[in-house]
This record gives structure tokens, C-alpha cells and sequence, in this order.
């Protein structure tokens, strides 16, 4: 290194120092290109694993979110009802009346709250079928035959599973050993109590109508009155008096 420095002229210094200055920028740029190459993928890669992990969460909270009642989600669809309905109407005979068409789903109570269980299920499965780990896809795809088949599902084993996956990647502790988890079932959808506020809300509505119908025929009523009275006036303003001395006077404008 040293014999390829010249310092026997001042042209030669310049044109050694010109030539380090000019490999330490290439040096530099380089150095930035593989940074920015390399924290953009590093970038990329935690974009994916947040969102991955967000979706498990999702569907872990939605798979295993209660703990009590009906663990096992039921596949049963609406028109597996009706054909039931139509079954048991035809057992009975034809001397019974017709059921209605919403009858098959006023037959089985709890219904509707069984529908959206098993949809908020199927849509948890395929996250867990598209993001999942090799485990967590075979145990979804299970579900999601038993599924089809019509039979009831027990999603615990896939819960652990998704738990065990879910504290590694975030670098949780694992859960102890000897600790005694009951099974998790899907989450049950909460009542929605819109409709008596609702019911509340346009009787209000109606009622505020009312009263400004009400009070639009009090003020039209109020107007032809003063109207009225008005002309009245005019006329008796305008009609001619009689002086006593029998001639006519207008006393109008």
C-alpha cells in the first residue's frame, strides 16, 4: 500500500488522495446498498409475521373463546332444518296444517346463535388453512371435513395448538406443564339489544311528528282567524256613515 503512494509532487498527492476518496465512496455506497436491501427485507419480513400473527390471534380468540356450555360447534345449516320440518309434517300426516316457512327455525331454539357460531368458525378455519403451521392446517382441514360431513366439531386440540404457536412467537413463556386448562370452544356471539332502543327512537320520532303537525294546524288555524278578523275591519272601516244630516261620507282611505 505504501508504494502505491506517491507524495513526490503536489499533482501526484492530489491525484493519490482524489483516488482514495473516490474507493471510499464506492466502499460507502455499497455499504448502504446492502444495508437498505437488507433492512427492507427484514422490513417485509416483519410486516408478514405481524400479519400472520394477527390473523391467528383472530381465530384463536374466535375458536377458542368460551370455555363453558356447547364446546362443539354444530353444522347444521337452515335448510337442513326445513328438511327436517318437512320430514316430521310428513310423519304426521297430511290432516296437519301447513307449517309456515320460518317455522323450521322457530323449531330449534338457539338457532340463529348456532348459525353465526359455525359461520364465525368456517371463516377461522380457512385463516388458519391459509396461515397456519403444517400441524395447524391438517387439524383445520379435519374440522373442516367433519364439517361438511355434517358431524359436530371439537376444536380443542387446534386451540392448544394455535396457543402453544402464538406465546412462541411472541416469546412468551410456555404454559406450565402441570397447569390444568379446561377445553376452549368457540366464541358465542353476543344478543344485540338494537331493537327496543330502536322501537324507543322512531315513537319518539312519530311522536315529535305529531306535534309538529299539531302545532303547523294551530298556527294555520291562528292565521285564518287574524285574517279573518282583519277583513273585518277593513270592511267596517271601509263602509260608508251616515251623517245627520242624511249625506254619505267616505271614511275609508
Amino acid at each position: 500500500m505504501r508504494g502505491n503512494l506517491d507524495f513526490s509532487s503536489w499533482s501526484a498527492l492530489a491525484s493519490t488522495l482524489f483516488g482514495l476518496v473516490l474507493i471510499s465512496l464506492i466502499a460507502v455506497g455499497i455499504r448502504l446498498i446492502f444495508m437498505q436491501t437488507i433492512q427492507r427485507r427484514r422490513e417485509r419480513e416483519n410486516r408478514q409475521i405481524n400479519e400472520r400473527l394477527r390473523t391467528l390471534i383472530a381465530a384463536y380468540k374466535t375458536l377458542g373463546g368460551s370455555f363453558t356450555g356447547e364446546l362443539a360447534v354444530d353444522p347444521t345449516h337452515l335448510r337442513n332444518l326445513r328438511q327436517m320440518a318437512t320430514v316430521a309434517d310428513a310423519a304426521e300426516g297430511d290432516d296437519a296444517p301447513p307449517r309456515p316457512a320460518n317455522d323450521a327455525e322457530a323449531m330449534a331454539p338457539g338457532a340463529e346463535r348456532r348459525r353465526r357460531i359455525r359461520d364465525a368458525v368456517e371463516a377461522a378455519l380457512s385463516d388458519v388453512i391459509l396461515l397456519g403451521t403444517e400441524e395447524q392446517v391438517r387439524l383445520a382441514a379435519h374440522a373442516a371435513n367433519e364439517m361438511v360431513a355434517g358431524r359436530k366439531v371439537d376444536l380443542a386440540k387446534l386451540v392448544v395448538s394455535l396457543r402453544n404457536f402464538i406465546r412462541k412467537a411472541l416469546d412468551l413463556e410456555p404454559v406450565p406443564a402441570g397447569l390444568v386448562i379446561p377445553d376452549q370452544g368457540p366464541l358465542r356471539p353476543s344478543s344485540s339489544g338494537g331493537r327496543g332502543s330502536g322501537g324507543g327512537s322512531g315513537a319518539g320520532r312519530s311522536g315529535g311528528g305529531g306535534g309538529g303537525m299539531d302545532a303547523g294546524m294551530g298556527a294555520g288555524m291562528g292565521g285564518g282567524v287574524g285574517v279573518g278578523m282583519g277583513h273585518e275591519s277593513a270592511k267596517s272601516h271601509s263602509a260608508p256613515a251616515e251623517t245627520p244630516s242624511g249625506h254619505e261620507v267616505n271614511v275609508g282611505p
